[in-house]
């Protein structure tokens, strides 16, 4: 199915539906974006929340696309460690588990209120109250749990169990005591508030009003580091777009001091050098292609342009750099992109981390957990560099074709977003797949030593790759592991057409 008047591809029916409202009423792409949004924060509410972080990739129609960063803040001061609430929870992922930090003390400054409202006020037509509507309406009437957002509940459980207010965001409205299961509706009254409060009050409550202030005494009395100062200085960013050239085709996607866009460019700068359109796809030679360029991809991310090549792309250089001086946060995330008729484009990508387990009193606002993500703090806990912009493997992104088609795309998957992206990139350019079959051919991912591999893959290609890497996995069947890739094309005839990412309970929905 096609439209000509505006396609939504996101992880659930009503972050969809939110931003085709938006666009029934007139609105724009951006208008869709900001009910999309609001709608995660809702349907999401492991992924999404008004209290994380996330980017909006904006091209208005006939301009230079631009980068919205309303990511997650580190604080301009730290508490001492000793004071500081943040502890151990292990999560159980069934191959392995893994221990995530939360507590108050995992709170860094929040930027999604921030965000829409900027976005609103540089590029949308519709009033802030039409926009958030929807998203409101869904949290009083309740949200009927799917099997991926149970899923999704389910693994970060043990977090939830930490405070009676996160749990209840997910409970079963039955059985309080346990998980909402798929079929059941779970109703989120404060957050209907909030949302209507932010409607009308935009984000004074939080950045400068009752919000903050409770936030802020929380976090001074429960051992947080927001203070007053990290709220009402916190901006969003605009920046201009990381921009590189792949076999004629332009790509625009998260720039520095984000991470992640800035190693799916250099991953493409390395394929760019070998024919691999030419080869045929999922054989030998391109699967070896791809994972031998995410092997020198980690090995820039871990030991810098040191690790690297001589002569390779000077990105290498800048991202180096980056990786030694700024956070890196990789974790939990949603994708939406939209396009509308009048050849507007919004690449969104928001996350709240894994939550650190307190809601802010009253409001239904699921705080993040930034501050206690190991990636940040390499050198240890409470090492982070304070009030700095905390980088990102996000990585919304856009893809102009010489044709004047135009893909809108981005994924969620924590490492796995740059490994995603990168081949949704290479099937859409180098092997001209449909949209569909782009975001839904079998990926691989590579890291540490380890190559994973979905199926399905040949005898001979598994059995040559095992011979060639240090250890291969075929996994049994596709996996949320690999991401979540939602996307739109525009095509020069402004013909819309959309892909949501299985993987992930990815929908598309047409105007």
């Amino acid at each position: 199915m096609t439209s000509t008047h505006g396609t939504i591809a996101a992880g659930h029916t009503k972050t969809a539906q939110a931003g085709l409202q938006a666009m029934r009423i007139g609105g724009s792409a951006f208008d869709a974006g900001i009910s999309a949004i609001c709608a995660a924060c809702v349907a999401e509410p492991v992924l999404a929340s008004l209290g994380g972080g996330g980017f909006l990739l904006a091209r208005p129609a006939g301009r230079a696309p631009v980068l919205y960063d309303f990511f997650t803040q580190t604080p301009q001061c730290k508490r001492d460690e000793a004071e500081t609430d943040l502890y151990p929870v292990e999560v159980d992922f069934g191959d392995a588990t893994q221990e995530f930090y939360i507590g108050i003390g995992a709170i860094a400054t929040p930027g999604v209120i921030a965000g829409i409202l900027a976005v609103h006020r540089d590029l949308c037509r519709r009033p802030l109250a039409e926009l958030v509507a929807p998203a409101s309406t869904f949290a009083r009437e309740g949200i009927e749990i799917n099997g991926y957002q149970h899923r999704v509940a389910s693994i970060v459980e043990p977090i939830l169990r930490t405070s009676p207010e996160a749990f209840a965001i997910h409970a079963s409205p039955q059985r309080p005591d346990r998980l909402a299961q798929p079929g059941e509706v779970v109703r989120q009254l404060h957050l209907a508030d909030s949302l209507e409060t932010i409607a009308r009050a935009g984000g004074a409550p939080l950045y400068d009003g009752p919000w903050g202030e409770r936030l802020v005494a929380d976090c001074a009395a429960g051992g947080g580091h927001l203070t007053r100062n990290d709220l009402r200085d916190y901006g969003v960013l605009r920046r201009s777009p990381l921009e590189r050239n792949y076999r004629g085709c332009r790509i625009f996607t998260n720039p520095p001091p984000a991470l992640g866009g800035g190693l799916i460019v250099f991953a493409l700068g390395l394929i760019s050098q070998i024919a691999l359109g030419a080869m045929p796809r999922r054989g030998i030679e391109h699967l070896h292609t791809l994972a031998k360029a995410m092997e020198l991809t980690q090995r820039l991310r871990m030991e810098g342009n040191e690790g690297m090549p001589a002569n390779e792309d000077p990105l290498a250089a800048q991202l180096t750099d980056i990786m030694r001086h700024e956070a890196l946060f990789p974790r939990g995330t949603t994708q939406i992109s939209i396009a509308d008729g009048e050849g507007n484009l919004a690449s969104i990508t928001l996350s709240n981390g894994e939550g650190c387990g307190y809601v802010l009193p009253g409001t239904g606002i699921a705080m993040n957990n930034m501050l206690g993500e190991e990636d940040i703090n390499p050198h240890g806990f409470h090492c982070w560099p304070t009030d700095r912009r905390i980088s990102s493997m996000m990585s919304p992104t856009l893809l102009e074709r010489p044709d004047g088609d135009w893909v809108v795309t981005g994924s969620s998957g924590s490492n796995r977003i740059r490994s995603a992206i990168l081949q949704v990139l290479v099937n859409l350019v180098d092997f001209d797949l449909p949209l569909a079959e782009a975001v839904a051919a079998p990926r691989i991912h590579y890291e540490g030593d380890l190559l994973n591999l979905e199926p399905p893959v040949t005898g001979d290609t598994l059995e040559w790759l095992s011979e060639q890497w240090p250890r291969v996995q075929l996994w049994n069947a596709e996996s949320l592991f690999y991401g979540g890739a939602h996307s739109v094309r525009r095509d020069l005839n402004g013909e819309l057409s959309g892909a949501g990412d299985q993987r992930r309970g990815g929908v598309v929905m047409h105007l």
